[in-house]
């Protein structure tokens, strides 16, 4: 990250701090918010505002390049508001999986969040390219409000990513510009040669300042997608944590001497690739698919790595959450007054204590509420803790 220090639209470190356990590093402050979260709450929105944050994504990932680093985690949840003024500057964060590269070096490692991982990634044999891909993909989503490849389940999404058909013609794809489509389509391509460079997106028409992308609205359809994406998950995976955090010592016994074993350089938070020879080391038949999947769904902060309570909730999330007293002592958690229904406020206060800000609530709770009374009952949380296809529901 020193590497990239100056750069407007690139997190600064401010300071570190070593003790006998750990190093603190301390970052530049970002409380605007998350970039899709920021979109919604403005409410208006237009392919100009879409093609003006795309310059400013597309333009980090040159930067990168240039200085021979690639950041191979893009997606909007790396990307902030430095604060909540009309003209704040749009930050890049969380660096954890960013690696030096050299012009023509191939990488191996599957790295990044399945939505926004590249094909050539999942195929093993990968340069800078695939950033480009990623920052196509939100900029598909910052367009439609749903992300181009998509499944009910993460290895589903692995194989429309490497094989699905781009769709320009659902709504609101009649309505976008032709030169925003062009875009989208040439930073997609599968072959990462022939896909455009940071540079080249940047040189297109659409991206330019004073470009071609129209000024109008667009469809209200596509805020309200971006809501319900950006809400996706975040009750399942509070829940799990809420159940992790709840279990006895020795119900953990064995989970606890696990994460020491995979914790192989004693930080106390798991890399991907830790988790990876661990559970392989275990006897855990799991692709490589799968374990980032795994990695996704107890990941709260978004960090990239497993802290000890991610990693008990992680386990949970491998052995599926079926057990009767741990739902109802999870719902319960959330249940604070007793009532038997899990409501706005209640969840309100929850994402607090998890420190989750932004939230919005009533597309979490649309979201599982199956009888349309605007709050969760027992059955409707169970059902949602066991459902392997939750959370893609609203884009179908």
């Amino acid at each position: 990250m020193h590497h990239l220090a100056g750069h407007p639209n690139v997190i600064s470190i401010v300071d570190a701090f070593e003790d006998a356990v750990a190093v603190h590093v301390v970052m530049e402050l970002c409380s605007g918010g998350e970039l899709f979260d920021r979109i919604i709450q403005r409410g208006h929105y237009s392919e100009k505002k879409a093609a003006e944050l795309a310059r400013v994504i597309v333009g980090v990932v040159e930067q990168c390049h240039s200085l021979g680093v690639m950041h191979r985690d893009l997606k909007p949840e790396n990307f902030l508001f430095v604060n909540h003024a009309e003209e704040s500057p749009l930050k890049t964060i969380d660096f954890g999986l960013s690696m030096f590269f050299k012009p023509g070096e191939k990488f191996t490692d599957v790295v990044g969040s399945p939505y926004y991982v590249a094909p050539e990634v999942l195929r093993k044999n990968y340069g800078p390219e695939c950033d480009v891909w990623s920052a196509g993909v939100i900029i598909y989503i910052l367009l439609s409000g749903v992300p181009p490849f998509w499944d009910e389940t993460e290895q589903g999404i692995f194989e429309q990513v490497l094989k699905g058909d781009l769709d320009f013609i659902s709504e609101p794809w009649p309505t976008i510009s032709e030169g925003a489509k062009d875009l989208v389509r040439r930073m997609l391509v599968r072959d990462p040669k022939q896909r455009l460079t940071a540079h080249e997106v940047l040189c297109h028409p659409w991206v330019q300042i004073e470009g071609v992308a129209p000024d109008r609205p667009l469809d209200s359809a596509v805020l309200t997608r971006l809501k319900q994406f950006s809400a996706m998950n975040k009750l399942k995976k509070m829940a799990i944590r809420v159940i992790a955090e709840s279990l006895s010592e020795e119900e953990i016994a064995g989970l606890k001497e696990m994460f020491k074993m995979i914790d192989t350089d004693n930080s106390g938070h798991i890399t991907l690739e830790e988790l990876k020879i661990g559970l392989e080391k275990v006897g855990a038949n799991l692709q490589e698919s799968e374990i980032i999947g795994l990695m996704e769904a107890a990941d709260i902060d978004n960090s990239g790595t497993m802290d000890y309570g991610e990693f008990i909730a992680a386990m949970l999330h491998l052995n599926k959450v079926q057990r009767e007293d741990h739902l109802f002592a999870a719902f319960n958690y959330f249940d604070k007054d007793g009532s038997g229904y899990i409501t706005p406020d209640e969840l309100q206060a929850a994402c607090e204590q998890f420190g989750l800000r932004d939230v919005h609530l009533e597309d979490i709770i649309r979201e599982v509420d199956q009888d349309n009374d605007g709050r969760i009952d027992y059955s409707e949380f169970v059902a949602m803790m066991q459902d392997v296809d939750f959370g893609m529901k609203v884009f179908q």
